[in-house]
């Protein structure tokens, strides 16, 4: 019997003027309203830049620039097992993130991390990145 492969999920880290970019998923999400980097699941076919360029743009209405890895993680839920894959990725000045299929979007310090709930894939990583 082989075991199910991960679930591949891939966010951004968007930082400006030493702020990080954070959504909250919807209400009717699994995980409802806790927060995360914005991105989305990895379709069949698809690079995982492709898809951080589509799930952005669908989420917030952005497209990035440069995206960079920075970090990956692995997370054991109930039933599944989730990778998430995190860019490193700029936003031209003129381009505001919006909530267009997520709850919310807020930029945040660093220190204001900690003030947010963040599902466990997501919470690793905000730790890997505050060097938790």
């Amino acid at each position: 019997m082989s075991e199910t492969p991960p679930l591949c999920v891939v966010a951004a880290q968007i930082e400006r003027d030493g702020r990080f970019l954070i959504t909250q998923r919807r209400p009717s999400a699994v995980l409802p309203l806790l927060w995360e980097f914005p991105g989305g699941k990895l379709e069949e076919g698809e690079t995982k830049v492709e898809c951080l360029t589509r799930e952005l743009e669908h989420r917030i209405g952005v497209r990035v620039r440069d995206p960079v890895k920075s970090m990956e993680v692995l997370h054991p839920y109930s039933g599944y097992t989730l990778r998430l894959v995190v860019y490193s990725c700029t936003l031209s000045a003129d381009q505001e993130p919006q909530a267009l299929n997520c709850h919310a979007v807020k930029w945040v310090l660093p220190e204001e991390l900690a003030q947010h709930e963040f599902p466990g894939a997501d919470q690793e990583s905000v730790d890997q990145l505050l060097g938790l």
